[in-house]
């Protein structure tokens, strides 16, 4: 359903060193994509990807900039663990708390962790059961 989607960043140098931290435990990959940007995904040319830079978008309307409006993302991960290795190499990487670990009231069968990146951002890693 998705093919793409894309935040603006303050600090890319920043930006690589937090998304390459979360990359892992997800089963994701960074990639460099133009100057100024870079990719999260599957792999350098998979669909569905995360565009990450702070190139101004073509379509974004006069007065927009970074952080303005927070983004949220949701990552699907293989299990608990990689959960909890998600928000831990997340906070290493300059990530600030949003939601420890552990199953959300109100949804069954769902365990996640959600994190700010360094522009705030609401990122978040979450495992399904059947």
């Amino acid at each position: 359903m998705l093919d793409h989607t894309g935040i603006v960043v303050t600090d890319l140098a920043k930006a690589r060193r937090f998304y390459d931290a979360i990359a892992k435990p997800l089963g994701l990959m960074t990639a460099d994509n133009f100057e100024g940007s870079f990719l999260l995904g599957k792999g350098p040319s998979a669909y569905p990807y995360l565009w990450i830079g702070t190139l101004i978008p073509s379509y974004w309307v006069a007065g927009s900039r970074a952080g303005i409006n927070q983004m949220h993302v949701a990552f699907r991960a293989a299990s608990t663990q990689a959960v909890d290795e998600f928000y831990k190499a997340a906070l290493e990487a300059g990530g600030r708390d949003n939601g420890r670990p552990g199953p959300r009231e109100g949804v069954a069968n769902y365990y996640g962790a959600f994190v700010l990146d360094p522009d705030g951002n609401n990122i978040e890693a979450a495992f399904r059961t059947a």
